[in-house]
């Protein structure tokens, strides 16, 4: 098989995605504790947006939405016994998120960012495959106001 090295044109990035997104479901899937579900849908638009994106996983929308699916599965992972991962996921968001404080895409990063900060000791002090006991879990509400990005 041979490279192919021919030109392609440079698609522009698949801005949809981000008129797509339902942040009342998002907002839903967080406060009921549906986080893997969640992580699948950001993760979902995350890659429909870089796919074609110049600057790929740089782009400021893609940046944010991969920080948002950090944090859920840090959140999904502490309730599930992996700590590494979930400390791993931690660290990542709060850098990913912290950009974009105290609100980006009409989202309140400031109680995730508080959330993560609350959680990080509590998880860093626990074995790796040790049951958080945060129970019930109990976790900042996600708060959009419904403004796009433009």
């Amino acid at each position: 098989m041979l490279l192919d090295l021919q030109a392609r044109p440079i698609l522009p990035p698949d801005r949809q995605v981000l008129s797509e997104i339902d942040w009342s479901e998002v907002a839903t899937l967080w406060n009921s504790n549906e986080l893997g579900v969640l992580h699948d849908l950001l993760n979902e638009r995350w890659s429909r947006l870089i796919r074609n994106s110049v600057l790929g996983t740089r782009d400021p929308e893609a940046e944010f939405l991969q920080g948002l699916a950090f944090a859920t599965l840090a959140l999904f992972f502490t309730q599930n016994r992996n700590q590494e991962g979930a400390l791993l996921m931690v660290d990542d968001a709060l850098i990913a998120l912290g950009k974009y404080r105290p609100r980006f895409m009409g989202v309140q990063i400031d109680p995730i960012i508080g959330t993560l900060q609350t959680l990080r000791p509590l998880i860093a002090s626990l074995p790796a495959d040790g049951e958080n006991p945060m129970f019930p879990f109990v976790y900042a509400k996600f708060e959009h106001d419904g403004a796009l990005p433009t």
